[in-house]
Parts: C-alpha cells; structure tokens; sequence
C-alpha cells in the first residue's frame, strides 16, 4: 500500500507538471505567440502542445526499455527529474518582446523535454502499480493512475483558480502564469527523493532473474508481440482522443465556443474533474468483479451515441449547472475506458517487457490521436467547421469500440 500510494503521488506531480501547461495557455499565449486573433494564439499553443506529444513514443521507448532492464523504480525516478527541469525552464523562459522568437523555441524545448518525461512515465507507473496489487485488485488499484493524473490536472486548475482569486488579468498575463510551472518544478523534486525509497516489484525481481530471456527492445516488442502492438494502439484510439476533448480542451471550448468567462470555466471543470476522479476507483473495482470487457464497451457504445449531442449542446448552453451537468456527462462515459486501460494493457505483456509494451503503442496511439485533439478542435473552428470535431471523436471510438468487442477480457487472459 504504501508503494502503491509513494507511485500514485509520484505520477500527480508529472501529470500536474504536464497539465499546467493547457491549465494557463489562455493566459501566456500571447506572452509567447503576439496576435490581435486569441484563436491564433490558441492555436499556435496548441501546436506546441501537439509538438511535446511527438517526444512522448521516444520517451517510452528508451524509458520503456530502461524501466525493463533496470527496474520500474528506476525508469519512475528519471521520469519525475526530466519533469521538473523542463518545468522549471518554462518558468525561467523570457516573453517574445524581450527575446523574440527564441521565447517559443525554447517554450517548444522545455516541452520536448517534458513529452519524453511524460512518455516513460506512463509505462514505468501503470506496470509498477499492476504488478504491486494482488491478483483480485488489480483493477481497483491500477485505476489509481488515473485518480492522479487527473488529480494533477484538477490541481493545475485549483492553482489557478487560486491565482484568478488573488491576481489581477494583468498581473496573471505578465508575471503570473509562471508561478504555477515553478510549483511543479520544485514539487517534482520532492517526489525524487520520494521515488528513490520506493520498494522494487517482485514481478521484475522475478523477471531479472532469468536470464535466457529476451531482453526488452523495440524490436523483440515488433517481433514477438505484433498482435498486443496493435490492440494497444487501437483501444487506445478513442479512449484518449475522447479524454483529451472531454478534460485539456474543454476548459477552452467553455471560452472559446460557448461563451463562458474564464473563471467560470475553470470551476465548471474543477468541480466536474472532481467527481470524475473519485469515479476511477469504483469503476476498477467493478472491473475486478465483472471484467474489463464490459466497461470498455460500455464507453465504446455511450460514446458513440453521445458524444456529439453533448458537444453540441454545449455550444448554446447558458446556466453554468447545465454546463457542469453536460461536461459530467461525457467524463462519466469516458470513465469506462480510463479505470482500467491501465490495467487492460499491462495484462497483454509477460515481465521482461512489460512497461515497454504498456508505454510504447500507448504514447504513438496518444501523439497521433490524444496530443492533437486541442489542435484539430481549434483548426476545425477557424475553418468554420467546428462540428466536424465532434463526429471526429465519435468515429473515433466507434473504431475503438470494433476492438473492445473482438477483443478477450484480459482479466481472465492476464500475462501478470
């Protein structure tokens, strides 16, 4: 338990590191990318974000490996280091009126950083925290990854509510945004201390003891799990391309489209984050109980039938309730992939190249269709089609959803 808790605090930080980014882009857009168009400015953001999640499938490929040969307690401490450097660059980075364009070349830097960060830390954390639980909760306790990484975005928020609360706009447009990446950065270095007392898994003590096995690369993944390849990339399609709209964009489609002020966007996202987060847990222990199967079809098919209603009512909605209700409504649905993907992917893949095999598809399935969801989103409203975004989700996990019905309930086949 107290591992378990040490990887899930540890993932919060990262997670909140990364999220911190999207959390205050309406504020230092137009320190980094200068535009009379805040829809521009959104968008030449947005790319950048996009650009952090290109490093992600090399993060998880050398981290991945790394974690594999040197143990998932290792692969988590790097992680959580590269973090807080490319945090803590973010903060130090002068605005384009004092540098000019080296202010977002060395914005795009700090993310790279972060992206290859962000990319090991995903497989070291959902194998160490598999392979920590026992056999019957596993599903409960894997599902505490998700519980912290939207732990850290909801934190990202609370930062800045609490900085909208006590900052003038101007004062959080000049000098404000950056106190939030130095929060982060020096809390990541808390969790390095914190991650190097963590206690190894028996799992990996296990694996490294045998030593007639292949070792973990890129391409002993290729060659000998070419089918678990797949499936990862292709049940992670949807389910990330759908969490992406629902969490990181929403908070600026709420501005952006529907007309709410940022403050009441940021709420509207806290309180809804909130309750999605304390879902996590309940939905893994049920998947402990009745399979990982029926939940990710439960997402697959609600997701395709609700998805667009929900985004389109959103645009002419008025009540901020109603807002909270609707957002709600599609966290809910997206609860039924999140809980356990986890836990699904890591029951694909025997030890000895387990975090390699969780991370690497992940992160290309997550760059392709999670890191450019804010970027299709705004480019598709500048082209005047913003509607078009919302039948893209949904196509989306209509393909996802062919692959959760095809697919075994890995809590009956698990390689763990």
């Amino acid at each position: 338990m107290r591992s378990i808790l040490g990887g899930s605090i540890g993932n919060m930080i990262e997670w909140y590191d990364w999220y911190v980014y999207s959390a205050f882009t309406l504020y230092f857009a137009p320190i980094f990318f200068p535009s009379d168009d805040s829809t521009a400015q959104l968008l030449n953001a947005a790319a950048i974000f996009a650009v952090g999640f290109l490093m992600r499938p090399i993060g998880a490929w050398a981290m991945g490996i790394y974690a594999d040969r040197r143990g998932r307690k290792a692969g988590l401490t790097l992680s959580v280091m590269m973090m807080a450097g490319g945090s803590l660059m973010i903060a130090a980075i002068p605005s384009y009126g004092t540098i000019g364009v080296a202010a977002p070349v060395l914005l795009l830097f700090a993310r790279l950083i972060q992206g290859l960060s962000i990319g090991g830390e995903y497989g070291a954390s959902a194998t160490y925290l598999s392979e920590m639980a026992q056999s019957d909760q596993r599903g409960f306790f894997s599902s505490f990854q998700y519980v912290t990484l939207i732990a850290g975005q909801l934190l990202a928020l609370c930062v800045l509510l609490l900085l909208q609360l006590f900052l003038t706009e101007h004062q959080l447009e000049s000098w404000g945004w950056r106190v939030p990446f130095v929060i982060g950065g020096v809390m990541a270095i808390g969790v390095y201390r914190l991650r190097r007392g963590l206690k190894e898994t028996e799992a990996f003590a296990e694996s490294a003891a045998v030593k007639e096995q292949p070792q973990s690369s890129g391409w002993n993944l290729i060659r000998r799990h070419p089918r678990e390849v797949l499936l990862v990339m292709a049940l992670t399609a949807g389910g990330t391309l759908a969490f992406y709209a629902y969490s990181t964009y929403m908070q600026k489609f709420l501005v952006n489209s529907a007309g709410f002020g940022r403050q009441t966007a940021t709420a509207i996202m806290a309180s809804a984050l909130f309750i999605y987060m304390l879902l996590q847990p309940m939905a893994g222990w049920l998947s402990d109980r009745i399979g990982r199967k029926p939940l990710l079809i439960g997402f697959g098919v609600s997701g395709v039938l609700f998805t667009t209603a929900i985004f389109t009512a959103l645009e002419s909605v008025t009540s901020s309730f109603s807002a909270f209700l609707l957002v709600l409504a599609g966290l809910v649905i997206v609860t039924g992939y999140t809980s356990i993907n986890a836990i699904v992917k890591a029951e694909l893949f025997p030890a000895n190249i387990r975090a390699l095999g969780v991370a690497l598809p992940y992160a290309l399935a997550n760059t392709l269709f999670g890191g450019t969801a804010e970027y299709a989103a705004l480019w598709m409203k500048q082209a005047g089609m913003e509607g078009g975004f919302y039948w893209y989700v949904t196509a989306m996990i209509a393909v996802s959803l062919i692959v959760y019905l095809r697919m075994p309930d890995t809590r009956k086949t698990s390689q763990i």
